[in-house]
């Protein structure tokens, strides 16, 4: 196949989508959170509009926190070096969020604040990138249509987790959904909860680090570094992706006992030596196809 020329600056075109897209999602959480009951959702305690926006901010910790980084590194390739005094300090926001989200407890809390302001940060660095560099989007890449099937092929497992999204159970029986299933701590609730599930943010996390790799960055190290981190998000995503979805609709419909070892947070465990291995693989898969696309102008 034949190189496809590039511009040699890195366009913010899939940078701003995907703002746009975590955008949606948290405006999605923010109305939904605000008129369900609780009780039928995941992990959090408060009602009406303050719970609505309580758990956005949450969401803007993990997994938004987590995008801002590769945002922050791809809007580096077309700004001054002068810009890192900004982009350092909000990479380092925004890995605090560990510190400051307990998947047992989804309220907001002020420190929640930290991490919210690196991804304010990056987002005010993504817009100085694109008046920089534009806001088109990169040109096709040689595996585009491999990144639209798996793309296609995550919205229809999906399909559950959008309905909950958007506070009602998908209809018909092909998905499970208001049927009673059993958690790990013993209580029985739907086997797809209403709210957000962290299926979601893995399917986001995926498309996420499918557009992302579309964008052309011309510094060597600066390339590696980003693709390396969008190889691991793309894993990591995917993992928690197929662990949500397993559990849902195959361990809760009785099929069988064996789920998917939780994956979201690192850990010496197996199921992290599985995510570590697929980074490294999706890392090397990106880089060939960076390789096979050239840098020439068009």
């Amino acid at each position: 196949m034949r190189d496809i020329p590039r511009p040699s600056t890195a366009t913010q075109g899939e940078p701003l989508a995907i703002w746009a897209l975590w955008a949606l999602m948290t405006a999605v959480v923010v109305v939904t959170y605000s008129r369900v009951d609780p009780a039928v959702t995941y992990h959090v305690s408060r009602d009406g509009f303050d719970g609505g926006l309580s758990r956005a901010v949450t969401l803007v910790n993990f997994p938004i926190a987590l995008v801002s980084i590769a945002l922050v590194l791809i809007a580096m390739a077309v700004l001054p070096a002068v810009a890192w005094w900004a982009a350092a300090p909000a990479i380092a926001l925004c890995a605090t969020m560990p510190l400051f989200v307990d998947q047992d407890d989804l309220d907001a809390r002020w420190v929640n604040a930290i991490p919210a302001l690196g991804v304010s940060i990056a987002l005010v660095l993504t817009f100085a990138a694109a008046h920089r560099a534009g806001r088109e989007l990169a040109r096709r890449r040689p595996w585009d249509g491999w990144r639209i099937g798996i793309a296609a092929c995550v919205a229809v497992v999906s399909l559950p987790w959008i309905a909950a999204e958007l506070g009602i159970h998908f209809p018909g029986d092909v998905f499970m959904g208001e049927e009673l299933g059993r958690e790990q701590d013993g209580t029985r609730i739907a086997a797809v909860h209403l709210g957000h599930h962290h299926g979601t943010d893995g399917a986001l996390l995926v498309l996420t680090a499918l557009l992302l790799s579309r964008v052309a960055i011309e510094r060597r190290a600066l390339r590696s570094v980003t693709f390396a981190y969008l190889g691991l998000m793309l894993a990591y995503g995917g993992v928690n992706f197929a662990q949500d979805a397993w559990n849902e609709q195959i361990v809760k419909r009785g099929w069988t006992d064996d789920g998917i070892p939780s994956a979201l947070l690192p850990g010496v465990r197996p199921i992290w030596a599985v995510v570590l291995g697929l980074a490294v693989l999706a890392t090397i898969v990106l880089l060939r196809e960076d390789k096979r696309t050239s840098y020439s102008a068009p």
